[in-house]
């Protein structure tokens, strides 16, 4: 059984492709990860959406492509965050959600190929000053300093809020390519929270009590309850993060 790991630093890398004028593929891979999408655009709208687990931590994970669907016929936006306006994002996989979005975002713009990969060391959001970064195609182009739960640096980030309204600040405040980046950091800051955590402990998803209950498909209160961890899919890439979506 892999993990749990209690140094080094969680990575997560997400990868958007267009295949074809009117499909992109999307792909996401951290700890605790792998899930992919195939969105088909017809230039205006969205015509089909496929979403697939390759690694996934609770048996309930691949049902989720289903609710997913609702965004077919949703029209293409540049903002990322646009997908929660046609569908509720707690009633689907919170990874498979925020990829689709990206998807739609990046069919919006015509973009070819865009990667992002973000570095959040074991113990960020905790106690001292710790530095995240992320990397867009290469290029690092978001460095926070985060203490405790906020941001400290840059100052533009400081009176951010750190949990209920970070996202909706970042889509409303900050210029559409930035705000993405800052969306999908945040995010991995978020998640990179349970390296160290020994999630294969946890047998089924409803021992965790009201800590995620309704916060994504796995833990609506129809789903939770025929949750069943799937042990020793963690995995460590803190020394070799083009290992990720290799």
């Amino acid at each position: 059984m892999a993990g749990p790991y209690r140094d080094g630093s969680y990575r997560r890398r997400i990868r958007l492709v267009s295949r074809a004028p009117d499909t992109v593929e999307g792909a996401l891979e951290d700890d605790f990860h792998h899930f992919e999408v195939t969105l088909r655009h017809d230039g205006t709208q969205v015509v089909d959406i496929e979403a697939r687990s390759v690694r996934w931590p609770w048996s309930t994970c691949p049902a989720a492509a289903g609710p997913l669907r609702e965004l077919v016929g949703m029209p293409l936006s540049p903002r990322c965050l646009a997908v929660g306006a046609h569908t509720d994002p707690h009633a689907n996989c919170t990874h498979m959600f925020d990829l689709a979005g990206l998807a739609v975002a990046h069919a919006a713009r015509g973009r070819s190929r865009r990667q992002y990969d973000a570095e959040i060391p074991f113990g960020a959001v905790a106690g001292a000053p710790t530095r995240v970064v992320l990397l867009r195609d290469g290029v690092a182009t978001l460095t926070w300093t985060l203490e405790g739960r906020g941001i400290v640096d840059p100052p533009a980030y400081a009176d951010a809020p750190w949990r209920g309204g970070f996202f909706r600040w970042a889509d409303a405040t900050l210029p559409l390519e930035e705000a993405e980046a800052a969306i999908v950091l945040r995010r991995a800051c978020e998640i990179g929270m349970g390296r160290g955590m020994d999630l294969d402990a946890i047998e089924r998803a409803e021992e965790l009590g009201d800590l995620m209950r309704g916060v994504c498909y796995t833990m609506q209160p129809e789903v939770i309850a025929s949750a069943i961890r799937n042990q020793g899919t963690t995995r460590d890439f803190s020394d070799d993060p083009d290992a990720l979506l290799r």
